[in-house]
């Protein structure tokens, strides 16, 4: 049975950290590409940050970039989303997603990853 865990979230005051993570079971995530996506309230979902399978290279919205870091634990099959300097602005649910070929994060990019994790409410918020 395809099992895809998410835990995490919460919430965290402005400047703060959290990590989120995805444990995976039924199938291996490092042959696929992760990604890290997020949804806020009346917004469209957004890609945050990926991971390939092939040589590990990351990607990571503008957005997101020098505060966020995505990774993966092969022996636990897990993934990871360390969040730093937290804003308001990164309140959001956050999803994790695999099954992808290759790393993608722009527009419409939701649609190459074949399995989500459930979401997790992060709230950044004094």
């Amino acid at each position: 049975q395809l099992q895809f865990v998410e835990s995490g979230g919460g919430l965290v005051q402005p400047g703060g950290s959290l990590r989120l993570s995805c444990a995976a079971s039924g199938f291996t995530l490092k042959y696929y590409a992760e990604g890290w996506f997020r949804q806020a309230p009346g917004k469209e979902r957004e890609g945050v940050a990926c991971i390939n399978t092939s040589d590990g290279s990351t990607y990571y919205a503008d957005s997101v970039k020098g505060r966020f870091t995505i990774s993966r634990d092969n022996a636990k099959n897990t993934m990871y989303l360390q969040m730093n300097s937290l804003k308001s602005e990164d309140t959001a649910v956050y999803y994790c997603a695999t099954g992808a070929r290759y790393c993608c994060i722009g527009y419409g990019c939701s649609t190459e990853y074949d399995y989500w994790g459930q979401g997790a409410q992060v709230t950044v918020s004094s």
